[in-house]
């Protein structure tokens, strides 16, 4: 039986996903935006997003708009809240499902990116984004700056491989602010979920940085014993 059958009478409207990508390069945090390419507002700034297809759920419209985007298949991401004030989208009347997604640069297909019409600006580059955008980027790293506080959500933005000061810098780029150095190193090496590595990063001195890297089944043991991920 069609679904008309029970709901003929009710309106339809259109459904759509947005994504906030955040990245991680040159010690800044980076959104992924689009120059949108079809009317209402063509060629205005915009998130990466697109409307949910027949038979497809809303996260796995997200995860296609977000594979097509940067080529990455395995992508963290996270519903943020629906979108729906009537006037929101100029062109119809559109529900936007929002989620972020934490990407390492370094992984993405630029030129898939390019073909896009997409590029990587740093927060204090963002221009006036489309429609309810900026509201949702304001929304997304309050989330970001929530969640990470609490869970090591902040390492899928880093290379496997990192410096304690190359951490530092991405926190200070999640919160805005600068961190007390002396206090974070010993805060995060206290928690016991990071490898020391053998390996120097010798890109900014002679002497060099010990790399780490994150030990997520060390992590998620000690989360078991009482462990409290906290920065």
């Amino acid at each position: 039986m069609s679904p008309d059958s029970f709901y003929g009478n009710v309106p339809r409207h259109l459904v759509a996903v947005d994504c906030i990508i955040f990245g991680f390069e040159d010690g800044k945090l980076k959104l992924l935006i689009i120059k949108r390419k079809v009317d209402p507002m063509e060629g205005a700034w915009s998130l990466v997003g697109g409307f949910v297809q027949e038979g497809e759920s809303t996260d796995n419209a997200a995860i296609r708009v977000l594979r097509q985007t940067t080529g990455i298949q395995d992508i963290y991401m996270d519903q943020l809240q629906s979108y729906g004030d009537t006037d929101r989208d100029t062109g119809a009347r559109v529900i936007s499902i929002a989620y972020y997604a934490l990407i390492r640069i370094s992984e993405h297909d630029r030129l898939l990116a390019n073909a896009h019409g997409a590029h990587w600006l740093s927060l204090h580059q963002i221009p006036e984004l489309i429609f309810d955008h900026n509201k949702m980027l304001s929304d997304a790293l309050t989330r970001l700056r929530d969640q990470a506080h609490f869970h090591p959500i902040g390492f899928e933005l880093l290379p496997e491989k990192f410096t304690l000061p190359q951490l530092r810098n991405l926190y200070e780029e999640i919160y805005q602010r600068p961190l007390d150095k002396r206090n974070f190193r010993k805060k995060i090496l206290a928690m016991d979920i990071l490898e020391k590595l053998e390996e120097k990063d010798k890109s900014s001195s002679k002497k060099g940085a010990h790399l780490y890297r994150f030990d997520r089944l060390k992590y998620d043991a000690l989360t078991q014993h009482g462990l409290v991920f906290e920065i």
